[in-house]
């Protein structure tokens, strides 16, 4: 019987998880602001206006099932502004769990945008610098909204 070499098993198996992570991150939607003549079927905007945990997790696991359903077929923005921008703060004003950051960062890799409205922001007294990264800034969050849906996206809020 051979003798298992369990620095190599944990080498294989190291590659093997992150060749799984590469072949996820291949399976993200292929949209930016300015490339929309790839459209998704399905497109589908959702307000996020609360900093309420329950809220915003309810948000992001209705996000993350378009995601399982649909893959690349599916364009998903999530449109903050009012006190659901907190969840785009790198220091939120507003008491929100990490998890639920990490979770919104997750979902960027399979193409889901957020986007943070300018006018809440500047009543916060935020700018750019205040936004985790991958947050889009936009002027008037309500504005993004009907943009949005004038160019086909559907609309849901809680």
């Amino acid at each position: 019987m051979h003798r298992i070499n369990l620095a190599r098993r944990r080498l294989m198996q190291w590659l093997g998880a992150a060749g799984g992570l590469f072949a996820v991150n291949e399976a993200r939607a292929h949209h930016t602001d300015t490339h929309w003549e790839d459209r998704s079927t399905h497109q589908i905007v959702y307000q996020c206006n609360k900093a309420d945990p329950d809220y915003l997790g309810s948000v992001l696991f209705s996000v993350g099932e378009l995601i399982r359903k649909y893959e690349d077929d599916v364009e998903v923005v999530v449109a903050c502004f009012g006190a659901g921008i907190h969840l785009l703060g790198k220091k939120p004003g507003r008491p929100i769990p990490k998890e639920l950051q990490e979770r919104a960062s997750s979902l960027v890799a399979y193409g889901v945008s957020f986007h943070a409205c300018g006018n809440t922001m500047d009543s916060l007294k935020w700018s750019k610098e205040d936004l985790v990264d991958y947050a889009v800034m936009v002027p008037i969050g309500v504005d993004d909204i009907m943009l949005l849906q004038e160019k086909g996206f559907a609309y849901f809020s809680w």
